[in-house]
């Protein structure tokens, strides 16, 4: 069968790009197909956590994300060991969380609605490009297209056939879905209180509570006691064995895990299923070096959790791979582009919903002007995504990743989230987040 324009992956940055091209050349849309191996809705291992910049793409789509069913967080804590800064809008949310299957679905009913076709349950065995078209083979029969887009993810075919021999690099993830309400926690003994909490001269059982209040460690009441082991003390302290309810409806990222050797951070925050309030767990290693020793995120994980009262080994733990973007690494052949996962996510944070869509909008003005060009090389494509505004904030954020992470000294990790805070925000504000406005709208 030939096509114009052949997606492979119904994701949000196949189905992205499917919904530019059919704004912006209408004309393009009865000969533009999408094709993914599963059928929606699928499950997706993903947290979910939207931005500000996945729901600015899709307001200019002329979607209203408020139709999938969501949990807001009103406030997102970036921490180090529980102190840090803090996020908050006087009115609205900082982060939207879905669910992978409900919001992919939703977005595959809105591409369809617009003429573009999908179809479900096709298997791409290996992508050929030609002279003067490319070959995708499946177990559903072989398509032939003008272009073909991969938007396949971090493991897709696309990039295996077309990029065989690009280097990689693949990050690291874990995730758990709990009950929103917290179990009431035993009190930790001494020795498993970690160290990072062992300020002032007092250990403290929970992060939770160094976040709730801004008091010295030495001042926290207490209904139970542990002993200080600090300069060879004996002194007892009392603590506080009261943790404040995960269900505040806050965002938690917690980077006390690099001075262990994990490049990321763990986080916490509010989710949905089946419309019922839970929150999501998970940690995120953007693994710069693979080589080095460092420990198992499910232990890390494990531990982060069980200052909050909840056993990791009760819930379901899922881990999945996260391909990063990287400036040197090519993201397009002749008449195949890649987008989403398959080019590149954030490695700073791994976030990737957001970047798919804005990828998705690239793709969709490369293709339209290889159309009006008759030119379908596709060279620039890599340039023109660096220079964009979704290029500027992953370059970024792709070197700060290699900045922040590679120091390990703990001093380091606790300056910015507790001592810079106004820097930091004010970097942020300008250079990692709200780039969605910058990227051109239509024609």
């Amino acid at each position: 069968m030939d096509k114009d324009v052949l997606i492979l992956g119904a994701g949000p940055a196949g189905l992205s790009t499917a919904l530019h091209l059919a704004r912006d050349c209408p004309h393009l849309a009865p000969r533009v197909l999408v094709l993914d191996k599963a059928r929606h809705p699928r499950p997706k291992l993903c947290a979910g956590g939207l931005t500000i910049d996945a729901e600015t793409i899709l307001q200019r789509l002329g979607l209203d994300l408020r139709e999938v069913p969501h949990a807001d967080a009103s406030a997102a804590h970036f921490d180090f060991a529980g102190r840090g800064l803090s996020i908050r809008k006087r009115k609205g949310h900082v982060l939207r969380v879905i669910r992978r299957n409900e919001f992919d679905a939703w977005l595959a009913k809105k591409t369809r609605e617009r003429g573009i076709e999908i179809r479900e349950g096709v298997t791409v065995k290996n992508v050929q490009p030609r002279q003067d078209c490319v070959v995708v083979e499946t177990d559903a029969g072989t398509f032939t297209a003008q272009v073909v887009v991969g938007a396949d993810g971090s493991n897709g075919v696309t990039r295996r056939c077309v990029l065989p021999r690009e280097p990689f690099h693949t990050a690291r993830v874990l995730e758990v879905i709990t009950p929103e309400h917290l179990v009431t926690p035993a009190l930790h003994q001494a020795h498993e209180v970690p160290m990072f909490f062992r300020e002032c001269g007092a250990s403290v059982a929970s992060r939770s509570v160094a976040k709730q209040s801004p008091l010295s460690c030495g001042r926290l009441l207490a209904t139970g006691t542990l002993r200080s082991r600090r300069a060879g003390l004996d002194t007892q302290r009392t603590l506080l064995d009261h943790r404040p309810p995960r269900n505040d409806g806050h965002a938690y990222f917690d980077f006390f895990p690099v001075p262990d050797g994990i490049a990321g951070y763990t986080w916490d925050f509010p989710t949905q299923i089946n419309g019922q309030p839970m929150r999501c767990w998970g940690v995120y290693d953007a693994n710069i070096y693979p080589e080095q020793r460092k420990p198992p995120l499910k232990e890390t994980l494990a531990k982060e959790m069980a200052r909050h009262g909840f056993n990791l080994d009760e819930f379901e733990l899922q881990g999945y791979p996260i391909r990063w973007y990287d400036p040197f690494s090519e993201i397009s052949a002749p008449r195949v582009l890649l987008a989403g996962d398959a080019a590149g996510a954030d490695p700073l944070f791994g976030e990737g919903i957001s970047m798919a869509l804005g990828y998705g909008a690239l793709a969709a003005r490369e293709i339209r002007e290889a159309f009006e060009r008759g030119n379908f090389s596709f060279r620039r494509y890599r340039r023109r995504v660096a220079r964009s505004a979704l290029g500027q904030t992953l370059v970024v954020r792709w070197a700060l990743a290699y900045f922040v992470y590679e120091i390990q000294w703990r001093g380091f990790q606790i300056l910015p989230w507790r001592f810079l805070n106004p820097i930091v925000a004010g970097f942020a504000w300008l250079f990692i987040l709200n780039w969605a406005k910058r990227l051109p709208d239509g024609k």
